[in-house]
């Protein structure tokens, strides 16, 4: 276990933001089911993302690195697992759409991953896998994994909640195209994350997917014995990993510039943009870069975040230290990600100085003049890692956080970056 010694620092500099995460498993995924070969341009390469492109390759795809681009020749639909056994490590997003893709397999494949893997929901999935004709089954207790797919689909009219995880909704969208007889899919309860399915339809669209959904997306209608066209997908910058170095910026920096962010784009999290205004910060939009002047003197903020859970983390750091009352709310899905972020924040962030208080689906703290600094925990959480880092750099003394190799899991080049823009930190194995 990698430890992460963080000292109070002042940044200034350039960086330039990772490639998304999100898009880079979903290039892959519907990679793996087009005809004929795509190309993906500077993919983000994390311990997540990895999972999935080895998991394209177990279910039949071929994948070759040459440089930044990756060429992945697809099964057009046609499954030919090389193992019945799927080992997605750490990563949510590759149990959940590979749940759904490999229930096309006419064998049987096995989903299974690390210790908080195996916490997450998917009986909801699973079952309405099961009712479009797969067979499929959770083996862990009360809907968890490992789970064991395959069979095909036939299709039919299935609803599912959108209350637990977006990537639910997002792994239908992907293996649905392929059943035999169509879907109508209905959304019941209300859709939290809603940028991710956004995300998802439109790379189905540029892959040629023929996909009818209403307005609110609680409605789709998707025609079956589809087949995907290869294409080329340019990954770009990922909002929600830039969040926590604009978010250090905020709290300490001279001038940060961060590069490679497109706010037109359908990312959801490039609301950080518009939160860190709300919070008082100085920050400006130049084209593709965001560059923030940290001058302190933040104020709190009420911000429904029912979309954006990704971005609580560093939300809740802002917040700790913000005059006034920062409320951050409609985030009962936090409990099911790699850690329950709710608690784990609550925890993490009293250890510190801050006021805090957990809600079964809110967030509310009363900044603070002054973190100290603490031994914290991670819980193995990658952007509890990184969160706790920003936390750390505002803090007096030195803020001790275990687990910190998680960041691997998302932005690789997160302690590097962060040194790079004057950030004092140690990682010690």
């Amino acid at each position: 276990m990698a430890i992460l010694r963080v000292k109070p620092s002042t940044l200034a500099g350039e960086v330039t933001a990772p490639p998304s995460k999100s898009y880079t498993h979903r290039a892959f995924s519907i990679g793996l089911l087009a005809r004929g070969e795509s190309r993906v341009i500077d993919p983000l390469l994390s311990f997540d993302t990895l999972a999935t492109i080895d998991a394209s390759r177990i279910l039949g795809a071929e994948v070759k690195q040459e440089g930044t681009t990756w060429r992945i020749v697809g099964t057009a639909g046609h499954l030919e697992p090389r193992a019945d056994l799927i080992d997605v490590r750490n990563s949510g997003t590759t149990l959940r759409f590979m749940s759904a893709i490999a229930a096309l397999s006419p064998s049987s494949v096995h989903l299974t991953g690390d210790a908080s893997i195996r916490a997450r929901p998917m009986g909801q999935l699973i079952e309405t896998l099961a009712k479009l004709g797969a067979r499929a089954r959770c083996e862990g207790p009360r809907g968890r994994p490992p789970v064991v797919v395959g069979g095909g689909l036939k299709g039919g009219e299935v609803e599912i909640t959108g209350a637990v995880s977006s990537q639910f909704i997002s792994a239908l969208l992907l293996a649905c195209p392929y059943s035999e007889g169509g879907v109508e899919l209905s959304i019941t309860e209300e859709l939290r994350s809603r940028p991710y399915v956004e995300i998802t339809l439109e790379v189905l669209d540029a892959v040629g997917a023929k996909i009818k959904h209403n307005r609110a997306l609680t409605e789709f209608w998707i025609p079956g014995r589809q087949v995907f066209k290869a294409t080329r997908f340019s990954i770009p910058g990922d909002f929600s990993s830039a969040a926590f170095v604009l978010g250090a910026a905020a709290l300490t920096g001279v001038e940060v510039r961060v590069n490679n962010l497109d706010v037109r784009g359908a990312q959801g999290d490039k609301r950080i943009v518009d939160m860190l205004r709300e919070f008082g910060v100085d920050l400006r939009v130049r084209g593709r870069t965001v560059e923030v002047t940290g001058a302190g003197g933040l104020t709190g903020i009420e911000a429904d975040c029912g979309d954006n859970p990704d971005l609580v983390p560093v939300l809740a750091v802002l917040g700790a230290v913000a005059d006034g009352r920062t409320a951050l709310t409609n985030i009962p899905h936090l409990r099911y990600k790699e850690t329950d972020r709710l608690r784990a924040l609550a925890s993490e962030l009293h250890k510190l100085g801050a006021r805090v208080k957990e809600l079964p689906g809110e967030l509310h703290l009363r900044g603070v003049k002054q973190l100290k600094g603490a031994s914290l925990t991670s819980y193995g959480d990658h952007r509890m890692a990184m969160a706790l880092a920003v936390a750390g750099l505002v803090a007096k003394g030195e803020t001790v956080i275990d687990g910190a190799e998680s960041v691997k899991v998302s932005y690789p080049n997160f302690i590097d970056d962060m040194r790079k823009l004057g950030g004092r930190l140690e990682l010690v194995w």
